[in-house]
């Protein structure tokens, strides 16, 4: 199984810690490093950062919330990136959530799905060099081309829900799933390799995004990912899975929609399984593998034990 990693961009650790996170990976070996966006760096900025400080680590940026950026914005971003460090960058896209896209940038997440579709086909083309359409219910572009070289890695689509799963069997080379158990991840392997056959395209591969907490830093990792489940609970699709998973009283606690702070004394440290890297890594790298994954993408957890994730990134290493 490929094995790559993610940046945390942890909210309670220094945002700078970022950057131990990707050195790390870089010199363990790892084969991608996966740079997203949360509310401290500017993805672009951040993988020109990144290369500064790493030998030779390929890129992914993203998932970039599509009704944030539009897609001549993340071709431009993505190509600048690709020429300014000389790395191989890839794209991967998103709709984001509601916090992030109406509360935070005042933008509207009416039609997210469409959006997601539109900027896949539009982004697709940019990357590849060609000039951008005009064609788009939601999201348009018009008459842009690259004036940098095109960009070589692939496109990726973040997916969970059906329409979701749809615009990346027709137009990614590779879906990202987060935060899901083996058992759920080939359930939605199954619905991309249908998706895929109906849109007579061959099945894009799969990457998965695991947190994993590992060494001598576990119990500490373990409880930033538990604190990190509250907002995932309640959530459609997500709540199911951890109910199917054998904790359906604090799915339907969660759904009561308490306070943070009261679902979090909720939430047994073993829920964290579900979901996570924290035991033997090869026998969870196996169950996903089994389920059709073929990446895993690694979010270690980075504590006062572990800075940066350093030490659960060697502990996952074959």
């Amino acid at each position: 199984m490929k094995l790559s990693v993610s940046l945390g961009l942890w909210q309670d650790r220094p945002p700078q810690e970022a950057l131990r996170t990707a050195e790390a990976a870089d010199r363990l070996g790892y084969e991608e490093l996966w740079i997203g966006e949360m509310a401290t760096y500017d993805a672009f900025v951040l993988a020109v950062a990144v290369a500064a400080r790493t030998t030779r680590i390929p890129l992914v940026l993203g998932p970039l919330a599509v009704t944030v950026r539009d897609p001549a914005m993340i071709a431009a971003g993505a190509a600048s990136v690709a020429d300014l460090t000389g790395r191989q960058v890839a794209v991967a896209l998103g709709t984001s959530s509601t916090v992030v896209v109406e509360d935070w940038h005042g933008r509207s997440r009416a039609r997210a799905a469409r959006a997601l579709e539109d900027s896949a086909r539009t982004v697709r083309t940019l990357l590849a060099g060609g000039r951008s359409d005009g064609v788009g219910e939601v999201v348009r572009s018009s008459g842009y081309r690259l004036r940098l070289p095109a960009v070589s890695g692939p496109l990726t689509v973040a997916a969970f829900g059906p329409a979701a799963l749809r615009t990346a069997a027709r137009h990614a080379d590779r879906l990202v799933l987060n935060l899901v158990s083996p058992e759920t991840a080939a359930d939605l392997v199954a619905d991309l390799e249908k998706a895929a056959r109906a849109a007579g395209r061959p099945r894009p591969t799969v990457a998965l995004w695991a947190c994993a907490a590992l060494g001598g830093g576990t119990g500490q990792g373990v409880e930033q990912l538990r604190r990190g489940l509250v907002s995932y609970l309640a959530a459609p699709g997500y709540g199911d899975m951890f109910a199917r998973a054998g904790f359906g009283d604090v799915v339907a606690y969660a759904r009561t929609r308490p306070h943070p702070r009261d679902l979090l004394a909720a939430i047994p440290p073993e829920i964290v399984d579900v979901v996570a890297v924290t035991g033997e890594p090869a026998a969870r790298m196996a169950a996903y593998a089994a389920a059709g994954v073929d990446e895993l993408v690694l979010v270690p957890a980075a504590t006062d034990a572990d800075p940066g994730g350093a030490a659960t990134l060697a502990a996952a290493r074959p």
